[in-house]
């Protein structure tokens, strides 16, 4: 589990950086003063000015910001003033840290194209007082027994030794374990003699074209998705159906991220695009607090002629901060419970 936290706080630096450079990058670009480059949120821990724009490293690392001189809608006729300039230029300001998480995840996609994913048979579940879990295995473990050149051969092989003592080996972390058990001859419903869920991964290497296509095909369908389960998530709160089952908070996320560190970098990698690519899609999304919702007042200033009066916008950033904060308490609380 230490494995895991070390993973998921370097994961949100490299994530908030990637997407708070976007902002940096945008805003330099079109003559922004850019007052402040934080890592993490104050307290302030560390700070220095270089030209115009302190770095700085703050106490809370769950968090970054890019400080934009005039971005609360102040200042609105000086000329290097967020408000004063033309709505375009605030929406790419806006929208770029959006998009340094996507470029950011098809990278990391495409360099798992590059380097290749052996053929592997992975344990995704393990049933509770099942033969595999007294034995010791784990979500993750890769089979490596002569019987596991598939899933079916592997299922076979444990059918055909029902109620008789088997040993075979799997890796973990690196290292060969031998494991003994003996399957179920009534194993429950969709548990198995052993009780373990299985899936055969593997990705064949590609050159660096193929992979920069692969990744970005792969990349855009992973977006999608995310998109299609976020709405489907929304819609079934309409209704009164919605759960909060499938979703991973912080918790959720250490235990999939020591997972995903027990079958290597490269998963470790691929883990690291899919966090990224959710949080290109739940920040674009249209919700007060988040860059979405920034640009849904943009819109709101286009449409009008005028922007919404300062108040109005700080009160909606801060119910929504709010409300988004109270949902990561439920779903953490869930994850303690669940895991």
């Amino acid at each position: 589990m230490l494995i895991g936290i070390v993973a998921v706080v370097i994961f949100l630096v490299i994530l908030i950086l990637v997407h708070e450079i976007g902002h940096f990058l945008a805003a330099k670009k079109f003559g922004f003063l850019v007052e402040e480059f934080g890592i993490g949120l104050p307290p302030r821990i560390w700070g220095k000015k270089i030209g115009e724009t302190v770095y700085s490293v703050n106490a809370l690392p769950f968090g970054g910001f890019v400080k934009i001189f005039g971005e609360n809608g102040e200042r609105k006729t000086e000329e290097r003033s967020f408000s004063s300039l033309a709505i375009g230029k605030r929406a790419i300001v806006i929208s770029a840290g959006v998009l340094m998480n996507f470029l950011f995840g098809w990278l990391a996609i495409s360099i798992v194209f590059n380097i290749g994913i052996p053929s592997a048979i992975l344990i995704t579940n393990v049933a509770p007082n099942s033969p595999a879990a007294e034995a010791g295995l784990l979500v993750g473990d890769k089979i490596v027994a002569a019987e596991a050149n598939s899933v079916e051969n592997f299922v076979k092989f444990i059918n055909e030794s029902k109620g008789k003592m088997v040993s075979f080996k799997i890796e973990r972390a690196g290292k060969e374990i031998e494991i003994q058990a003996v399957p179920r001859i009534d194993a429950p419903a969709n548990e198995g003699a052993l009780g373990i869920g299985l899936v055969e991964g593997g990705l064949p290497k590609k050159n660096l074209l193929a992979s920069v296509w692969e990744g970005f095909k792969t990349s855009i369908e992973m977006i999608k998705n995310i998109f299609i389960a976020l709405f489907n998530l929304i819609t079934r709160a309409f209704v009164g159906k919605a759960g909060l089952e499938q979703i991973a908070g912080p918790v959720g996320i250490v235990k999939i991220t020591a997972q995903a560190s027990n079958l290597g970098f490269i998963y470790l990698l691929q883990l690291l695009a899919l966090i990224s690519l959710n949080l290109a899609v739940i920040n674009i999304f249209p919700f007060p607090a988040l860059d979405g919702g920034r640009l849904l007042f943009l819109l709101i200033e286009k449409i009008k002629g005028a922007p919404l009066p300062v108040k109005i916008e700080r009160y909606a950033n801060a119910a929504g901060m709010a409300l988004l904060l109270f949902l990561m308490i439920v779903i953490t609380i869930k994850d303690i419970i669940r895991f």
